[in-house]
């Protein structure tokens, strides 16, 4: 959820009704490009209901973002309710059928997200599952979930401080092994389950989190609605792009396209350097109440094809010039992405930015598509390139020289 910290799986008919949990060996491979979906904490946070994520769905459909390849409605905290005599967990009184509710998002041709941690109490005091893992784990695939995010949370001062308060390394083992312990569970109910690690980049998990079951894991502290926050993770992820590839992503946060007070530009920019990170693409805005031309950024298909491109190669910041970075992607077929960021004050006429193909190691005549305004455009080295604030240039080369 998005209380995280302010600290530096999937095959499924539409029509699904019932679950059939297949041999763990058996299981489909998820993630393979990095999981697009809806989560539900950046806009509502705890006013989340069966009402809310119904209405998700159904606007996933009908803004043409399922058809974009939007398929996950992800509950974020606040759904739990208590525990019964036995030790299971059942939903609050917001969710009053979690399995109807799956099964509802299923009927769209979606799938479906749930939120938990590895304590006692998730971020936002609701039930965690320390203690029942396992029991979680299977009562998430008897419902139909299609993907968990796991958040540290308690998990720190519960156990992590309780059981080793002066020693960080142990402390570190015990997050390992709490996330190893559910990553075990989900695997053995046999069904494919997407396994989002939410604990802020803590321990390099980049180095860890694949090898414990992560498909997807947070780098940073949690993002806020506003250009500072945005551009602050974006550039804490270079130097990544290694750990990043089919089935295992790195996750600078959800998106917050929509959201705040992010102008048309910033929210461009966001989505546009989400793409070329390979991030996951979690959208958090109203939907229902979604403006027109915040909809066409979340839907720009040429974009998103850079996200989703088969070859799972994060992007890379090559250059900065001042307050302007030069960032490429390699793309499966020989193609590249670049990326042009403003992150200063206008660059105009008077002086424009001068991009450098040579550090980018191209060189001649580069013929590519300015995938934001679709005109073809011709790259030159040294060619002067007029850049608004906080704006971005993003340009797909099919046959890079």
């Amino acid at each position: 959820m998005r209380r995280c910290l302010l600290l530096p799986l999937a095959v499924l008919a539409a029509s699904l009704t019932t679950i059939t949990a297949t041999p763990a060996a058996a299981q489909e491979p998820v993630a393979q490009t990095p999981p697009m979906g809806w989560n539900s904490w950046n806009y509502f946070a705890g006013k989340v209901d069966d009402k809310g994520v119904r209405d998700a769905a159904d606007q996933l459909v009908a803004t043409g973002m399922k058809d974009a390849g939007y398929i996950y409605v992800n509950i974020d905290d606040t759904w739990q309710g208590k525990r019964d005599e036995a030790g299971l967990l059942h939903a609050n009184e917001k969710f009053p059928d979690m399995k109807a509710l799956a099964d509802y998002v299923h009927s769209k041709g979606l799938k479906i997200g749930i939120y938990s941690g590895p304590g006692p109490l998730t971020c936002a005091k609701f039930e965690g599952s320390l203690g029942h893992e396992e029991q979680d784990a299977k009562m998430y695939a008897d419902w139909g979930i299609d993907y968990l995010k796991y958040d540290l949370c308690s998990f720190r001062d519960a156990v992590m401080q309780k059981q080793a308060p002066t020693d960080k390394a142990a402390q570190m083992k015990l997050m390992h092994e709490a996330y190893d312990k559910m990553g075990k569970a989900l695997k053995a109910t046999g069904r494919p389950i997407v396994y989002s690690f939410c604990q802020y980049g803590w321990d390099s998990v980049w180095e860890w989190g694949p090898a414990i079951g992560a498909n997807l894991w947070r780098t940073t502290g949690d993002i806020q609605p506003n250009w500072n926050s945005m551009y602050t993770i974006l550039s804490q992820q270079e130097g990544l792009q290694s750990y990043a590839g089919p089935g295992h992503w790195n996750d600078p946060d959800m998106l917050e396209v929509g959201n705040g007070r992010l102008n048309l530009a910033e929210n461009r920019t966001h989505f546009t350097m989400w793409a070329m990170l390979a991030a996951p693409l979690l959208a958090g805005n109203d939907l229902p109440n979604m403006k027109p031309e915040i909809k066409d950024i979340l839907t720009k298909k040429e974009v998103i094809a850079i996200d989703q491109d088969k070859l799972g190669k994060q992007g890379r910041r090559v250059y900065s010039e001042g307050e302007v970075d030069v960032w490429e992607r390699d793309l499966s077929g020989g193609t590249k992405a670049i990326a042009v960021l403003n992150a200063g004050s206008d660059r105009l006429s008077t002086h424009p930015f001068h991009l450098s193909l040579s550090k980018l190691d191209l060189h001649g005549a580069q013929k590519g598509k300015n995938l934001w305004t679709g005109q073809d455009v011709t790259l030159a080295d040294n060619m002067p390139i007029e850049i608004p604030s906080h704006d971005i240039l993003l340009v797909r080369i099919e046959q890079p020289k």
